[in-house]
């Protein structure tokens, strides 16, 4: 096969949550483990560090793999969904897995995906371990793909495992309360392992607590140490002063993400530098303000509250559950504009109404959905949020919304692309520069 049609082959006869939803998900690691066993377990060949979460994960893993390729280190960067490129999800030192690489891989174990029919997930895993272990990596990020313990990536025994923010999500599959979802993250804590808890709730932190009590292993309250004093946008960056709390130190960090919700993230990562600097890793101060001015520019990260356009300002932003749609328009009412226009389309296990019900009604609406079935129709879309107060119209494929927005839009104003990972990855900004 060449790379297009092991691609097709990868996303159409494998159970891929992307298309099918909850019915790809499997609570259990066989497969993984006994792929990886095949591959003479790569996992173990590499040193590594975990992220878990309901937001922030995708945001704090790069900005990680930018500190340790920033201190020259040759850094695996493991991450999901893509937007653009399959590849995208397996990378070293900013560069994807090589087309070539990714035909090898699937043509090899061809036999042992007949024998044990594993997931899409499963055999990607199996693939980026496979990479990192050939490429003899220094370190590689690792983001759990869904809830954490039976994510296929949870058979590492990383450095350090991170858990960011906490929040309803996948709750057919991970539980419908807090604690249960936390349950489920928590379960990449290993024994003995250090983990680093981004964000504290009083529904969540007993689970943490109990469970690294259970596999004796520091925790670390990532707020307990550190907050944020102040912060400001300039020059295309977000500024953002952190005060050390046991020290009463204050220091300013400059971010190339510039969504204020990277605020919480920064703290996490900041926590995990300085564990890590204990650890022996090359993670001091100079290493982490120096990666953080460029994250986009050497990980590749993009669709969080990223610029594609303008005067008016056209903004990319991934939020898609009911955290990631709060921290979006806590952004927008600090936003400076004239007037609000929201290009939305969600998948049908979101919890639409939920997330429609946090929306502004002031804005104008253009409904749309990413070409997967698990997109709502746009109509339906539509439908649903003129009953809950919001009003537009609806079009088929999101670059038509754009523009639509673009038509109606003064140079002031400002549109804002959301609502799923998937509806972005169709947008093409260069269709609007």
């Amino acid at each position: 096969m060449n790379y297009q049609q092991t691609i097709d082959y990868l996303f159409s006869k494998l159970p891929m949550f992307s298309r099918i939803g909850p019915a790809a998900f499997k609570k259990d690691l066989t497969n993984t483990i006994r792929l990886c066993a095949l591959l003479d377990n790569p996992q173990d060949k590499f040193k590594s560090i975990h992220i878990a979460g309901t937001n922030g994960k995708g945001s704090v893993s790069h900005m990680l793999a930018a500190i340790f390729q920033t201190a020259g280190y040759k850094t695996g960067l493991y991450t999901s969904p893509h937007l653009k490129d399959f590849r995208e999800r397996i990378k070293i030192n900013g560069e994807m897995i090589s087309e070539n690489d990714v035909i090898e891989f699937t043509a090899q174990i061809q036999p042992a995906i007949d024998e044990l029919e594993p997931s899409f997930f499963e055999i990607t895993v199996a693939m980026a371990f496979d990479h990192f272990a050939k490429e003899k990596v220094d370190i590689a990020i690792i983001e759990v793909g869904l809830g954490g313990r039976f994510d296929s990536t949870n058979i590492i025994r990383p450095e350090l495992s991170i858990i960011t923010q906490i929040g309803y999500d996948h709750v057919s599959m991970l539980g419908d309360t807090l604690e249960k979802i936390a349950f489920e993250k928590a379960g990449i804590i290993k024994e003995g392992i250090p983990v680093v808890i981004g964000e504290t709730h009083p529904a969540t932190l007993p689970v943490f607590e109990q469970k690294a009590k259970d596999m004796a292993a520091p925790m670390f309250l990532a707020q307990k140490e550190r907050q944020v004093a102040d912060w400001q946008w300039k020059n295309h960056e977000l500024i953002i002063e952190v005060e050390t709390l046991a020290k009463s130190d204050h220091k300013k960090y400059h971010l190339d993400l510039t969504g204020l919700y990277q605020a919480r993230n920064l703290v996490t990562v900041l926590e995990a530098a300085d564990i890590l600097q204990k650890q022996g890793w090359k993670t001091e101060t100079e290493i982490v303000e120096k990666a953080l001015r460029q994250v986009k520019k050497i990980t590749g990260l993009h669709g969080r509250w990223e610029i594609i356009h303008q005067h008016p300002d056209i903004i990319l932003e991934v939020a898609h559950n009911e955290d990631g749609i709060k921290q979006m328009v806590e952004q927008i009412e600090l936003s400076q504009y004239n007037h609000l226009h929201i290009v939305l389309g969600i998948v049908k296990d979101k919890d639409p109404e939920k997330v429609l019900s946090l929306l502004p009604e002031y804005a104008d609406y253009y409904f749309t959905q990413a070409h997967i079935p698990r997109a709502m129709d746009a109509l339906s879309l539509l439908q649903l949020a003129a009953g809950m107060g919001l009003n537009g119209h609806h079009y088929v494929h999101v670059n038509t919304a754009i523009q639509a927005a673009l038509s109606k839009a003064k140079k002031e104003d400002l549109i804002i692309v959301c609502g799923s990972i998937f509806l972005v990855a169709e947008v093409d900004p260069q269709y609007f520069r």
